[in-house]
């Protein structure tokens, strides 16, 4: 949810999708939209990207995500070296809720085999997507002051997928890249196969 208002100097202001750094205002920055793309990357000064000390947070938004195999999981993994490689060492926590279509089954649970203690691989922003037509994944993640070099490097993620047995899934990851090196890119790729379409937009808050 977005609280939007205008400042004294008629300035729209928002506090973004929950952002803790309070009432501020949102600055769009970039869009991609894939077609058939194996990766969706953002890297700090690369086709007009913004990921460094400008904003204390960035926000990315996932606008139906569709993969191209049915069952892939979106992940999300960083780097330090300018897009190179994409291999910083994380520890995160992930739970979902489920729910079928036909309510047989209702279910809250935290994912052990979807955490990450201190590992370099992919963090992953869903379980299994479907592919079908109407099906993807939406939603958001919050990276806090990446350009910091004092302390790690936090971010929060939401994401709601229409799983391919039918299943509404919802869930919810946080950890923090383990670096005090600054953080300037940022790679969202699925499991397996390509990200068939939708959009991912990076904004800045201040």
């Amino acid at each position: 949810m977005s609280i939007v208002k205008l400042n004294n100097r008629g300035v729209r202001s928002a506090t973004a999708f929950g952002s803790i750094t309070g009432l501020g205002s949102m600055t769009f920055i970039k869009k991609v939209t894939a077609s058939s793309s194996a990766t969706v990357s953002f890297v700090d000064g690369t086709s007009d990207v913004v990921l460094d000390n400008t904003y204390k947070e960035y926000l990315f938004t996932f606008n139906n995500i569709h993969p191209a195999t049915d069952g892939a999981k979106l992940s999300v993994n960083f780097s330090i070296d300018s897009g190179s490689n994409y291999n910083v060492t994380k520890t995160t926590t992930f739970f979902r809720t489920s729910h079928y279509e036909d309510d047989s089954d209702a279910t809250l649970g935290y994912r052990t085999g979807q955490d990450l203690a201190q590992s370099t691989g992919e963090q992953e922003l869903t379980d299994s997507v479907g592919n079908d037509n109407d099906q993807s994944t939406s939603g958001y993640l919050h990276l806090f002051d990446p350009s910091n070099t004092i302390f790690v490097k936090h971010f929060i993620a939401t994401t709601n997928a229409s799983h391919g047995i039918n299943i509404s899934q919802n869930h919810f990851i946080a950890g923090y890249g383990n670096t005090t090196s600054a953080i300037d890119g940022v790679r969202f790729k699925f499991s397996s196969g390509n990200i068939d379409a939708g959009d991912i937009c990076l904004y800045g808050i201040n």
